[in-house]
């Protein structure tokens, strides 16, 4: 079955819940897949690093319907127990719908929600909190709350009384305890790597869930749904029946605390199309892996190492040769160490790669989905091609592109007037919009092909 844990908004305690039922489940050693709902990179982090697997996001505008019941079936139907952390709050979508929602995900799935509230000064007031959100949409089935940021063994009792008198089951109470707080960003939490002793946090909130939640009832909600066909297999199926015997075409991918916003799904995607990943730390100043045929920076947070980076003068410079010869693929952060200079989070100003003709600076908040219209052939796209991203960052570039640069695609979005973006050459996608590489097979098999024109070209010259 699994079960969705959502809440009236952000910062409500969704993380803690699904993080100290992981842990719970972790110490019961039953095996459980986590799914987050929505676009998102840090509370996934969180959770995969606590379940010990990848988490999966469940994303109906990104990816479509049938890939989040894949996905969902695929991935959580191979373990014990499965859950799935909402976004936002419970009926939060796209501008002013629910398009995309947390109670979206939950009804297409059929799953129950469990609602977590901050009770903090809270009383009978909960009552008609916790009654507006059951009674919405009857079409989703409300499984009962768990309250956080109770403050006493009075303020408890009182509260479950509330819900009682409507109707509501009481699944838990979280205390009010400094110690559970997560650290946050700029952009939401903090990515799991700079968490101090995961294992010792493992170990409080599996004690949080022993003590007050009712895991009986937990155990039951998060029984693993039934078990579907392998997720990329399925994506890529007509691409793999064509052609069995693919040469090996390496893929380096940076990847380390500056560059970490990537979804599991891309690396599986290039795994089974014959394209194995070659880690490539470029903070280290590594040079650029010479074995690989393509590159891949994803995103991250460039911008809170932007001093060390301007250090690493043997990765800046080995991307200036790369874009001659090899194809590149740059999302947001990872566009940004291609610039001439990049500002840090302080406001000062370092030199970056100089293979895009723009400074970055901090600018206003741009986020959401956005409908992408390609208006030319690129490395990726074909002119008309129609995707769909993601838009989330505060950084902002002087420049767009201009004279032998030519813009990937036009990008709208719900209160975004249409306009030009990213960076196109014959060897280079670079672009402010995070793609999900399992929403679409076309992705994969076109960098696959990029790669393998350059094989060729490669063969010949030899």
């Amino acid at each position: 079955m699994a079960c969705v844990i959502a809440a009236p908004s952000s910062s409500s305690g969704k993380t803690l819940l699904s993080l100290s039922l992981i842990a719970w489940a972790q110490q019961k050693g039953l095996s459980i897949q986590p799914f987050k709902v929505g676009p998102d990179y840090l509370d996934p982090q969180m959770l995969g690093a606590s379940a010990g697997r990848p988490c999966r996001n469940l994303d109906l505008p990104l990816c479509g319907p049938d890939w989040v019941k894949t996905s969902f079936h695929g991935y959580g139907g191979r373990c014990d127990l499965a859950l799935v952390e909402g976004v936002m709050g419970l009926f939060d979508g796209i501008g002013s719908t629910g398009e995309g929602s947390s109670a979206a995900v939950a009804k297409h799935l059929q799953l129950p929600v469990v609602l977590v509230v901050d009770a903090g000064g809270q009383a009978r007031s909960l009552a008609a909190l916790v009654s507006g959100f059951r009674d919405l949409d009857p079409d989703v089935k409300f499984a009962g709350v768990v309250l956080n940021r109770v403050s006493t063994e009075r303020h408890r009792l009182l509260l479950e009384d509330v819900l009682a008198a409507i109707e509501v089951p009481c699944l838990g109470c979280l205390p009010r305890d400094s110690s559970l707080e997560l650290p946050s960003r700029h952009l939401g939490l903090a990515p799991a790597h700079e968490l101090d002793q995961l294992n010792v946090r493992l170990g409080q909130w599996a004690a949080i869930a022993d003590q007050h939640l009712e895991m009986g009832v937990f155990e039951r909600l998060m029984a693993a749904p039934t078990p579907g066909p392998e997720p990329i297999q399925t994506v890529l199926a007509e691409a793999l029946a064509q052609d069995t015997q693919r040469e090996p075409l390496p893929v380096a991918v940076a990847q380390d605390n500056a560059f970490h916003f990537r979804y599991p799904e891309m690396q599986d995607c290039l795994e089974a199309l014959g394209m194995p990943v070659i880690p490539w730390h470029p903070l280290e100043d590594e040079p650029l892996p010479q074995a690989a045929y393509g590159l891949v920076i994803p995103g991250g947070f460039p911008e809170l190492h932007a001093e060390q980076l301007s250090r690493c003068q043997q990765s800046l410079l080995g991307l200036r040769d790369w874009v001659q010869r090899k194809p590149l693929y740059a999302e947001c952060g990872g566009m940004l160490m291609l610039g001439t200079s990049l500002m840090d989070g302080e406001g000062q100003t370092h030199a970056m790669a100089g293979v895009l003709p723009f400074h970055a600076q901090r600018g206003r908040l741009q986020v959401g989905y956005r409908r992408l219209t390609a208006t030319r052939d690129s490395l990726l796209l074909k002119a008309g091609d129609q995707w769909m991203g993601h838009e989330f960052h505060r950084w902002q570039l002087s420049e767009e592109p201009v004279g032998r640069w030519q813009p990937l695609w036009q990008v709208d979005g719900w209160h975004v007037d249409r306009r030009e973006e990213g960076w196109a050459l014959p060897t280079v996608h670079a672009s402010w919009v995070h793609l999900h590489w399992a929403s679409s097979s076309t992705i994969s098999c076109r960098w696959r092909a990029a790669l393998e024109t350059l094989a060729t070209q490669i063969a010949t010259d030899s």
